[in-house]
C-alpha cells in the first residue's frame, strides 16, 4: 500500500509518542527512507509552484513538522544546529553534500560559536539522516534537489545557534572526500 501524507504522519506520531529520543528518531528515519522509495508519495508533496520550504504537516498533538524542500538551484548553507530540537533530512531527488561539525566554542546570543569540520558525506535519493539536538551540520547542493524533512518542532519559531568555521578541520569536499551518508 502506498503511504499518504496522513498515514505517514500518523506513523511518525505513533513512533514519537512511544519513543521521542534518538532511537525513536532513527525509527522515524527508517519510515522516511521507506516512504522516499514510493514515487507517488514523493510526488504528492511537491508541485511546479513548490517553494524552497513548505510545511506540509504540523502535528497538533506532538508539534513535529513534515516539510517539503524544493531547491531549484545550487546552494550552500552555513553550519547550523536546530536549537533545542532535532531534524531528519530525507533526500527525495538530487544530491546534498552534508558536512558535520564539532563545536569548539558555543554560540551565544549575538555571538556565533566556532566549529571545526569533522566529515562530509552525500545524501542521495532514498537516504535519510538524523540530526539530534546539538548536532551541527551544513548542506551544500551542486544543483537542484528535493528533500523531505521532519523537524521536532517548527524551526521557524526556534532560536538556533549560528557558527563560524575555524581551521584544522578536514579539507573541502572533493569527489574522493565525499563518502556515502553514515547510517543513523
Amino acid at each position: 500500500m502506498h503511504p499518504t501524507l496522513a498515514s505517514f504522519a500518523a506513523s511518525v506520531r505513533d513512533v514519537l509518542r512511544e519513543q521521542d529520543n534518538p532511537a525513536g528518531r532513527e525509527r522515524v528515519a527508517q519510515l522516511l527512507r521507506d516512504a522516499l522509495r514510493d514515487r507517488a508519495f514523493v510526488d504528492s508533496l511537491f508541485d511546479a509552484a513548490s517553494p524552497p520550504r513548505k510545511v506540509v504537516h504540523e502535528d497538533p498533538q506532538l508539534g513535529f513538522c513534515i516539510l517539503a524542500h524544493d531547491y531549484r538551484d545550487a546552494g550552500d548553507g552555513p553550519p547550523h544546529d536546530h536549537g533545542p530540537s532535532w531534524a531528519i533530512y530525507g533526500q527525495a531527488e538530487g544530491e546534498t553534500f552534508m558536512s558535520d561539525w564539532q563545536a569548539v566554542e558555543p554560540a551565544a546570543p549575538g555571538r556565533p560559536g566556532k566549529v571545526r569540520k569533522l566529515r562530509e558525506y552525500a545524501l542521495t535519493p532514498g537516504v535519510a539522516h538524523v540530526y539530534n539536538e546539538g548536532d551541527v551540520h551544513a548542506p551544500r547542493r551542486a544543483g537542484p534537489g528535493r528533500l523531505v524533512r521532519i523537524e521536532g518542532v517548527n524551526l521557524e519559531r526556534v532560536a538556533r545557534g549560528k557558527y563560524e568555521p575555524v581551521g584544522d578541520g578536514i579539507s573541502p569536499a572533493s569527489p574522493s572526500r565525499v563518502r556515502p551518508a553514515p547510517r543513523g
